[in-house]
């Protein structure tokens, strides 16, 4: 394949990343809020099993997807997430306040694909 071919080839890829980027941000910001709430439920002794089950799903999903968009350190913190809210006792408070405060950061400090 010529080397020109393979550059326009990956411009494509980051431009349709880049597009579904800024499709599903809304979503992606969506399961983080769910996640920042139920972190300070949690450090408010209030979290409720409902709630539990939402952040739950919410890290599973983000787990599944910042990957894609080269937060593979937001896979690992959300999927870390998820196991603890899906386990009996849950996270610690203090900890998943920090790990949703991570997670928060690396979203809205993305920009654009990082170039491979």
């Amino acid at each position: 394949m010529d080397p020109l071919d393979e550059t326009e080839s990956g411009d494509k890829l980051a431009a349709a990343l880049e597009h579904l980027w800024v499709r599903f941000l809304p979503e992606i910001r969506a399961r983080v809020e769910v996640l920042e709430a139920a972190a300070s439920a949690l450090a408010g002794g209030t979290l409720t099993p409902a709630q539990r089950e939402s952040a739950t799903s919410a890290a599973h999903k983000l787990a599944g997807t910042l990957g894609t968009f080269s937060l593979a350190q937001g896979t690992v913190v959300a999927r870390e997430l998820e196991q603890l809210y899906g386990s009996g006792d849950g996270p610690n408070p203090k900890a998943a306040v920090k790990m949703v405060q991570e997670l928060r950061e690396m979203v809205e400090g993305r920009s654009t694909p990082a170039a491979s």
